[in-house]
């Protein structure tokens, strides 16, 4: 960076430029001829206001007060620097050689202000030039330059820069800088307020000269900033800020990094804080940053990897490839528990960090807590775009099962979440206890599942949701109470928590509006019964609306077992009742099924006495009998035949 080049040039041109006066002049010329002289190099101006005093032990020097440079004209007329005091003190047998070695440098209550207009134009830039008549040469003329210390006490700075509308400050400004050979090595500390900032710096370098000049050299640099500690150990270089090293950071508020930078932003969620970064990493001079072989960290979150960070777009972009163990994504307001029996919680949820970059991730984790639920190991890709993330589910195992599909959290305009997810084998009772605390299932649950829900709050979310999907559960229980001892005894008391009822499969379709799951095709297979059932499950109220018919019954209790059930109430304690109007029905369909099946069977039997009657007679008229066996059709048949046969002969005279 030029700035810091033409700064030291500066100071140390003044440096050489009052001292050599001191040499050559008597003390009351020192005034005029410093600032004649600075103005001849510098194009600056250059006025004392206080005293000039020169000094000649133990080194030569001068000490000057209220010093004033001033600004080029397009500027403004304020000064670039001011300063109450100013001690300056060379080895004058260096300068005779031709070198400048400076042995002291302080500034008393400094304040510079620098600025860049609209037009790339800095205050500090000057075209250092030989000053005819002095005797001595500036700076970039000498053989060797030293620096044993440069010091600045109470000192302020102002850096206005019109092109990008940066705007810091630094107050309470103490600085010290070393510099025992130009083209050596330096070391610099510097403690201050930086835009209301707490700021401590401390940074050394093995070439000074190629570091001003913007070249990269190595750097070690530790800084305390608005609370973040940052250590690096690398190369590095002023032009374009380029960077290759070891680094350790942690930001606690990256709020309070943002403004001493004169930046907007940096909101962060309190449960992602502190952020943290460990691993050797790159900035290029287009202000790209890449990690390879990191630690990060946000709150609870761990995770080691590679990532490459572009800030040159609307919003910063993040790529990497990811892993960590389990992450903890649980909002500490929440305790752990997004819900209770009472309902769905009703804090706001924080979705502030999707719009804080945009990314293409991909994650591997050994498992993962949040305020909804806890999965096991989980292997995801993450993409993020203007505040909408989605996650591909590749494989996560949650509860003894495999998930696998797509979630999405969009909080564009108001959070929105949704997805389309494959569910296989997995344990009903730990996840439905999580998720809803409903302790009353268990099995192994197989489902497909399309859904969509709008609110800021997980209670606004579950009673907005929409959707469809199927499901099949095997092999469990139902906790609280025995269907078959009900429906086979039409007796309620079959209830608590002793009580089961054991199934072999449960299926069904489902549609979900306004947070209201509807089916109905529900079928309960059970090794003594089976049932169907419909009806409503209400997951934003948490509540049912349910009826369950006897589809196959036990034997001995076929009739008392086709009366429905009806489930009613909240989810942690439904209420049960026989359906009475169904049950009156029900036996109005089995007496006249009776008398349906009575008339029936006298109408048989009458119908079978007028046959036997018809045949008698007929049998009777035609004068044969029934052989063994044989049928009434083909008797009458044989009656008939003799019948005409007898006819015929008489007709015929016998013959």
């Amino acid at each position: 960076m030029r700035l810091i080049k033409a700064l030291v040039a500066m100071i140390l041109g003044l440096a050489v430029l009052i001292v050599a006066v001191l040499v050559l002049m008597p003390a009351e010329r020192i005034a005029n001829i410093a600032a004649r002289q600075f103005e001849v190099v510098t194009g600056r101006s250059l006025s004392f206001g206080g005293a000039v005093r020169p000094s000649f032990y133990p080194v030569i020097g001068a000490r000057a007060q209220d010093v004033r440079i001033g600004n080029p004209d397009w500027a403004g007329p304020d000064p670039m620097l001011t300063a109450g005091e100013m001690d300056i003190g060379l080895d004058l047998g260096a300068l005779v050689r031709g070198d400048i070695r400076i042995e002291r440098i302080v500034l008393q209550a400094p304040h510079l202000h620098l600025r860049r207009d609209a037009e790339g134009r800095g205050n500090w830039e000057m075209n250092l030039a030989s000053a005819p008549g002095t005797g001595a040469s500036p700076a970039p003329r000498a053989r060797q330059i030293s620096l044993a210390e440069a010091r600045i006490r109470t000192g302020s700075l102002r850096y206005e820069d019109v092109q990008s509308g940066t705007d810091l400050r630094i107050e309470g400004l103490d600085a010290v800088l070393r510099l025992p050979v130009l083209e050596g090595p330096a070391d610099l500390s510097v403690e201050g307020r930086l835009n209301g900032q707490a700021l401590d710096l401390t940074a050394s370098t093995d070439n000074a000269a190629r570091f001003l000049d913007g070249g990269v050299t190595r750097l070690a640099l530790d800084m305390n900033a608005a609370g973040a500690e940052i250590a690096f150990t690398g190369r590095a270089g002023l032009d374009g800020l380029v960077a290759e090293g070891q680094m350790q950071a942690t930001i606690p508020r990256p709020r309070a990094l943002m403004q001493m930078l004169g930046r907007s932003g940096g909101d962060v969620p309190p449960a992602y804080l502190p952020l943290g970064l460990s691993g050797q990493v790159t900035r290029t001079q287009d202000g790209r940053f890449f990690a390879r072989e990191a630690q990060f960290r946000a709150g609870g979150v761990r995770l080691s990897g590679a990532a490459d960070l572009d800030p040159n777009g609307p919003r910063p972009r993040l790529t990497g490839q990811f892993t960590g163990d389990v992450p903890d994504l649980r909002s500490p307001a929440s305790g752990g528990a997004a819900q209770s029996s009472a309902g769905w919680s009703r804090i706001p949820i924080d979705a502030s960090a999707l719009a804080l970059l945009d990314a293409d991730l991909s994650l591997r984790l050994a498992g993962l807590r949040t305020d909804v639920i806890t999965l096991g190991r989980s292997d995801l890709g993450i993409t993020i775009d203007r505040a909408r993330a989605v996650f591909d589910l590749r494989e996560v195992l949650i509860f003894g099962g495999v998930m696998t599909g797509e979630f999405v959290m969009n909080n564009r305009s108001g959070l929105s979440v949704g997805g389309s997810l494959r569910a296989r084998n997995i344990d009903l009772l730990p996840l439905l206890s999580e998720l809803a605390a409903y302790r009353r299932l268990q099995g192994a649950a197989s489902a497909e599942l399309q859904f969509l829900g709008v609110g800021n709050t997980l209670h606004d979310i579950m009673n907005s949701l929409r959707g469809e999907g199927s499901l099949r559960f095997s092999e469990g229980e139902i906790i609280g109470f025995d269907l078959a001892g009900m429906l086979r005894n039409l007796d309620m008391s079959y209830m608590g928590d002793q009580n089961r009822t054991v199934y072999d499969a449960i299926t069904g379709t489902f549609t979900i509006s306004d947070g209201i799951l509807r089916n109905d095709d529900l079928r309960l297979e059970a090794s003594r019964f089976s049932v169907t059932g419909r009806g409503s499950v209400g997951l934003g109220q948490r509540n049912l609306d349910y009826r369950i018919v006897p589809a196959a019954l036990p034997d001995g209790a076929r009739e008392a077992l086709r009366v429905p059930l009806m489930i009613t109430g909240p989810w942690d304690a439904p209420r049960f009742r026989l359906d009475l109007e169904a049950l009156a029905q029900e036996r109005l369909r089995a007496e006249q099924e009776r008398l349906e099946e009575i008339a029936r069977e006298e109408a048989r039997r009458l119908e079978e006495r007028a046959r036997a009657q018809l045949e008698e007679r007929l049998q009777r008229e035609l004068g044969v009998e029934a052989e063994e066996g044989e049928q009434l059709q083909d008797t009458l048949r044989r009656g008939l035949e003799q019948e005409i046969g007898n006819r015929l002969r008489g007709l015929l005279g016998g013959n």
